[in-house]
């Protein structure tokens, strides 16, 4: 098992609007890429597990192979820069998926 901040390139958080984050998470390696792709690690059930996500709120995962990298987009709990918000940019949401185990 291998942590996924150590198979991964970048791995990143932003807005996408103020009412969705997107994690990113880029590979500059096709077997590294390939491995977490192929694990069926980063799966709904894994994203909401680890995020406190209600399913509904996860909106897409997605594999780009051509960029190697994994796009996941899922609602914000508190609208940017609204009152209560602590990230306004969404920049530090992804550091949940760094510790994910890839066998």
């Amino acid at each position: 098992m291998t942590r996924l901040v150590e198979l991964a390139k970048v791995l990143r958080s932003k807005n996408s609007g103020p009412f969705l984050i997107t994690l990113d998470v880029l590979f500059d390696d096709r077997r590294n890429y390939e491995r977490v792709r192929d694990s069926g690690v980063i799966c709904q059930d894994t994203i909401c597990r680890i995020y406190n996500l209600n399913p509904s709120a996860l909106k897409c995962i997605v594999f780009f192979d051509a960029a190697m990298g994994v796009k996941i987009t899922y609602d914000r709990s508190t609208p940017s820069g609204t009152c209560f918000d602590r990230d306004v940019y969404g920049a530090q949401q992804h550091a949940p998926l760094m510790e994910l185990q890839i066998p």
